[in-house]
C-alpha cells in the first residue's frame, strides 16, 4: 500500500470504496501538529468533485492505470464509439468521462483513455489543443479588448478584437480558451 508521500496530480486512489482522481493537492505544515494533505479530487463515476484530507504518512489505496491512445469515429446515445489503435478493437467510453471539453470533439480525432485493472475506462482527455475555424464574430467594441466569436459547430469563445471569420484558432480544449490565431 502506499502512503501520502506517493500523492500526484492525476493519481487515482481508493477513498470510501469509491475511486476518486487528485486534481490538486496542497502539503499543509500548521505551525503546531502534524502535516497533512489537502487533495481536491473527483469522483470517476459521478462527477462530483470534494476535497478530502489526509494525515501525513497515511496509507492510501493508489490505483494503477493504463492509457490507451483511441480513435473517436462515432456517437451512439451516451456513449462515444473508440477504435483502439493498436488492436483495433471498438469500445464504447462514457460521454460522461470527458467533462465540459466533449463540446471540442471532432470525428477522427485521437484520444487517450484511462482504463483501470479491470479494463473499465476512468477518464478521457482530447488532445490539448486543436485548430478551429471562425463562424461568426461581432463586431469590435471601442475600448474594449475582447469580444465573442463563435467557432466550428456553435462554440462561443471569448476572443481579441483582431479575429474576424474564417480566422483559424489555436483553443485549449481543457479551458475553452483562446490561445492564438494560427496563420496559413
Amino acid at each position: 500500500m502506499a502512503t501520502t508521500s506517493d500523492l500526484s496530480r492525476n493519481a487515482f486512489i481508493r477513498y470510501n470504496n469509491e475511486l476518486v482522481q487528485v486534481l490538486d493537492y496542497d502539503h499543509i505544515t500548521p505551525g503546531k501538529g502534524n502535516a497533512i494533505y489537502s487533495c481536491k479530487c473527483r469522483n470517476v463515476e459521478t462527477g462530483k468533485q470534494s476535497e478530502i484530507r489526509f494525515r501525513s504518512g497515511e496509507k492510501i489505496d493508489l490505483i494503477r492505470v493504463d492509457e490507451h491512445e483511441m480513435q473517436y469515429l462515432f456517437t451512439e446515445g451516451d456513449f462515444l464509439v473508440c477504435m483502439n489503435q493498436e488492436t483495433y478493437d471498438q469500445l464504447h467510453i462514457p460521454k460522461i468521462l470527458f467533462a465540459d471539453s466533449i463540446q471540442f470533439l471532432e470525428e477522427g480525432m485521437v484520444l487517450k483513455i484511462r482504463f483501470d485493472e479491470n479494463e473499465k475506462p476512468l477518464n478521457g482527455s482530447l488532445p490539448q489543443y486543436i485548430e478551429l475555424e471562425v463562424t461568426y464574430t461581432e463586431e469590435g467594441v471601442k475600448g474594449k479588448s475582447v469580444k465573442t466569436a463563435e467557432v466550428g459547430a456553435g462554440i462561443k469563445i471569448q476572443v481579441p478584437v483582431f479575429v474576424a471569420i474564417g480566422d483559424r484558432l489555436k483553443i485549449n480544449t481543457e479551458t475553452g480558451e483562446y490561445v492564438e490565431r494560427v496563420m496559413k
